[in-house]
């Protein structure tokens, strides 16, 4: 199973309150143009690319990052810079799949030696 959460405040947007029919509402607002999201038909969309960590923090049960994606076209437009500035939206864990055991160096022996196991 792989789980997660996006972090809205890291598009561009603004969390207010606004009056609706039973009172004050807490509302987020996400310009679609200015987030680069687009119109589908069935639905606004926002293309996510994910990243594993190669170095996890310490208790973390984090396994990757998750940016906006961006078509080919619009990548090329930007620069290196902008690339790696593009903020992290969230992150994922992965979980269920059993951790890949880490393989110690392979030991060299001479014949005289005994095996080590």
């Amino acid at each position: 199973m792989i789980t997660g959460k996006i972090n809205l405040l890291n598009l561009h947007a603004v969390k207010q309150m606004v009056k609706g029919k039973v009172g004050q509402v807490e509302c987020l607002i996400i310009p679609i143009e200015k987030n680069k999201l687009f119109n589908g038909e069935k639905g606004v969309y926002l293309d996510i690319v994910a990243f594993e960590i190669k170095e996890p923090k310490e208790g973390s049960r984090d396994t990757h990052l998750v940016k906006q994606s961006f078509n080919k076209e619009a990548r090329e437009k930007m620069s290196e810079e902008e690339l790696k500035s593009l903020p992290i939206l969230g992150n994922l864990s992965v979980s269920g799949v059993p951790q890949q055991e880490t393989v110690s160096p392979t030991t060299t022996l001479s014949s005289d030696d005994d095996l080590p196991f």
